[in-house]
């Protein structure tokens, strides 16, 4: 199956849905917000987010707006065969920001889909060398990156503060400022130390903390993904049943006792114990 390129504005309503195939979304005009699977920004002109297959996002436009979106299917010519290395740009979601080559490049890649009129395989192409340069700059080695040396995370501090806004929308950048780090090098850090992307251990962090509430309380679902920064209940369900092969609600142990209703009590049954 052919990649598919388009340019679209994205409704000011907020919509949501996954599907299963890999997604790049460019902003070219306004601005947009995106939430994947609970990792949250905004992306405006010349900046972007990549959407893995199968992650839950919602999204909304700002007043006129316009996105270029790559569609693209695990076994599309951009991501197999002598492109499948590429495949893990799509590991977790992320934000990016194009740096002027790839400005340049973008406005060759928008000239050239006018004047080849939709030709799939030439989207193909130019799918591929677009996804080249991102893969180099986004999965660069601490080896290409001769900056400082790597920093020692405290990630103790880090797991408290996810935990005391979990339900929130939490950002790379927002856990890169609490470590006083830049985000790419944040990043390179993180996954260095932890064994993870940042977004992988806020993830298992939702879940975890929802693993409790479904354990020790009889809070509706839809309040258990509140509280944990699930977009909802479908998304919920839809992570539950990624990482756990069940539903929340064949997770949820029978006769659990009711969970008190203060804000206080419900915070307190989030905390790490």
């Amino acid at each position: 199956m052919p990649s598919v390129i388009r340019q679209i504005p994205l409704d000011t309503a907020t919509r949501h849905h996954a599907h299963d195939y890999h997604q790049i979304v460019i902003g070219l005009q306004g601005r947009a917000e995106f939430e994947i699977e609970g990792l949250g920004g905004a992306i405006s002109a010349l900046s972007g987010c990549i959407v893995p297959a199968n992650h839950v996002h919602y999204y909304a436009g700002t007043g006129d707006n316009r996105q270029l979106i790559l569609d693209l299917p695990a076994h599309s010519p951009a991501l197999s065969g002598p492109h499948q290395e590429l495949a893990s740009l799509f590991d977790a979601p992320r934000f990016f920001t194009l740096d002027d080559p790839l400005r340049h490049y973008l406005r060759f890649l928008l000239l050239e889909l006018e004047r080849s009129g939709g030709d799939g395989h030439q989207g193909d192409r130019l799918a591929a060398t677009l996804l080249g340069c991102l893969h180099d700059r986004l999965a660069a080695t601490p080896s290409q990156q001769p900056t400082r040396p790597p920093a020692r995370l405290d990630l103790a501090h880090l797991e408290r503060f996810i935990d005391a806004h979990l339900a929130r929308r939490l950002s790379v950048a927002d856990l890169a400022r609490e470590a006083c780090l830049s985000e790419s090098h944040f990043r390179a850090c993180f996954r260095r130390q932890a064994g993870l992307t940042p977004w992988q251990f806020v993830r298992r962090r939702r879940l975890e903390a929802a693993r409790r509430l479904l354990d020790e309380s009889r809070l509706p679902l839809a309040e258990i993904a509140a509280l944990t920064g699930f977009s909802n209940q479908s998304a919920l369900s839809h992570a539950c049943r990624e990482a756990y092969g069940q539903t929340p609600s064949r997770l949820r142990r029978p006769g659990t006792r009711s969970l008190p209703a203060s804000g206080t009590a419900r915070r307190h049954s989030l905390t790490t114990e």
